[in-house]
């Protein structure tokens, strides 16, 4: 399953590199308009939002673990590492793909997208994107209920937008990311109890 992923998202970016594009120029159209647009409100949402992705990401599993480990639930347990496998493949795959394409950040790309801060590493797919999509989509298989898949998937939504708000990824960037995260979650299902 992760060698089809990869095959899908290496096709994509090519149409992406291409700096005269339609995307391209689509991307850049947007990233300018959220760059002359922010506000201090907003910008200080959006930082604390990505400084915290990676926490929330790591908490997920280690509080369904934790819960397991309480009620002595192997299927509990059995789902945080469902959880944590589909953590870390995605990162696995995320890094690999960012280190095939190289696509430059958006700062880097056009001198009108003003990014809040720099950040090294390249743009395509956004990883910030990508984790928090996997960390939502394998805690929705896991607890199917509406209460915990709104919130999980308001997290992964927020957290994509803050990546193109704060001008270090593109909307490319952001939606293969998340296609890339859900994607990861549900080829890991297997490590699900009774599936």
């Amino acid at each position: 399953m992760v060698i089809l992923q990869m095959g899908f998202l290496s096709a994509a970016p090519f149409g992406v590199r291409a700096q005269d594009s339609g995307m391209q120029r689509f991307d850049d159209r947007i990233m300018v308009h959220l760059s002359e647009h922010r506000t201090p409100e907003k910008t200080g949402l959006f930082m604390f939002l990505s400084r915290y992705n990676n926490l929330v990401n790591a908490a997920v599993p280690a509080g369904v673990l934790a819960g397991g480990v309480i009620a002595n639930d192997k299927g509990t347990r059995q789902n945080a590492l469902y959880i944590a496998s589909s953590s870390a493949v995605n990162a696995l795959v995320t890094t690999l793909i960012k280190k095939i394409i190289k696509r430059p950040r958006p700062f880097l790309g056009n001198v009108k997208i003003n990014a809040v801060y720099h950040p090294g590493s390249t743009s395509f797919p956004s990883g910030h994107a990508s984790s928090s999509f996997t960390t939502a989509t394998a805690l929705s298989q896991v607890y199917n209920k509406w209460y915990v898949i709104a919130p999980a998937y308001l997290w992964a939504g927020s957290i994509s937008y803050s990546r193109m708000y704060l001008g270090v990824h593109y909307p490319t960037d952001v939606i293969t990311g998340a296609a890339l995260g859900s994607t990861t979650a549900l080829s890991m299902r297997f490590i699900q109890p009774n599936k």
